[in-house]
């Protein structure tokens, strides 16, 4: 099964790219991403054998018990690449809570997999933060920058299993990972303190 780590996100943010995205739909060369599916990847895994799966479950309950909520921000669109033809028109997200996620289930999967890590598609890559608005799937012009301003809680992630059909990806959500922050409270707390109600 295909497989990745996600954040998907509340209905005004969705709402914002979709306005977002009417810049393209002239062009018939770019395609934009169904705005219910509008996510940020935290990390693509590529196909897994499904005995994987507790694995991977257990690693996302694990990680969202030990970060906190935080809130992120979106500025602006870019492309990648940045220079000559470009492939995907992305929007730039920004939050520090993101970058955490990402290297904690990056450490994970590579506690999981070893080696076998770096043969999973994209691991060379640095994460960068984004949420793909449209993919060029032919001829198409830039489109002027669109800035943003918007600002969202991130509560939590999911993993996700995605199937490629003719139309375009199937998302399914497989689990969701509330997070909790655990680790921050107890080293406020210091040792042998617990919350009450714990």
């Amino acid at each position: 099964m295909r497989l990745f780590y996600a954040v998907f996100l509340p209905e005004e943010v969705r709402a914002a790219l979709a306005e977002a995205q009417t810049k393209v739909r002239p062009f018939r060369g770019w395609k934009p991403v169904p705005s219910h599916q509008l996510h940020l990847t935290l990390l693509f895994l590529g196909e897994r054998p499904e005995e994987e799966l507790p694995d991977y479950l257990a690693l996302g309950h694990r990680l969202a018990r030990l970060e906190a909520p935080f809130r992120a921000r979106l500025r602006g669109t870019g492309y990648f690449p940045n220079e000559g033809t470009p492939r995907v028109w992305f929007a730039k997200a920004e939050a520090e809570g993101f970058l955490r996620l990402a290297e904690g289930l990056r450490a994970g999967v590579e506690e999981l997999l070893g080696e076998e890590a770096v043969r999973i598609p994209g691991w060379d890559k640095p994460f960068k933060p984004h949420i793909t608005l449209a993919r060029r799937k032919a001829p198409a012009p830039r489109v002027p920058p669109v800035l943003f301003g918007l600002e969202w809680p991130v509560e939590g992630f999911a993993l996700v299993r995605s199937e490629l059909k003719p139309k375009g990806p199937v998302y399914t959500v497989l689990e969701k990972f509330s997070l909790r922050g655990e680790h921050g409270r107890e080293q406020a707390q210091g040792p042998g303190e617990r919350p009450e109600g714990d």
